[in-house]
């Protein structure tokens, strides 16, 4: 008499650990900073506010630059390649890509705005 209770108990047992992973995949997780991906560089809008050709620096007024979780704000950006300084001139708007490299805000593309 006791095999028959056996074997349901068993079988509860084996059924629950069978579903209850499938259970735990279907809720849905809360993200968290650390599961987040970051975002991609995007272009951002700003504003020409002063070229210095002889450092190799462009003040810009930007945008929020979200890949990088920066307010917007006014700023001197260094520029990867100093002939970038030869497409803007001040007052201009423009498009422009800006990464961290080593912690240093480096400028690597400028577009006119559309």
């Amino acid at each position: 008499m006791m095999k028959p209770t056996f074997q349901c108990l068993a079988g509860a047992v084996l059924a629950a650990s069978v579903l209850a992973p499938l259970g735990a995949r279907a809720q849905p997780q809360a993200e968290t900073a650390s599961t987040q991906a970051p975002q991609a560089a995007a272009l951002t809008d700003g504003e020409v506010r002063k070229i210095d050709k002889e450092a190799g620096k462009l003040t810009i007024r930007h945008g929020e630059i979200t890949h990088l979780d920066m307010p917007g704000m006014t700023m001197a950006f260094p520029v990867r390649d100093k002939a970038l300084l030869e497409s803007v001139e001040v007052g201009q708007k423009i498009r422009f890509m800006v990464v961290s490299e080593g912690g240093r805000m480096v400028v690597t593309d400028i577009q006119p705005a559309p």
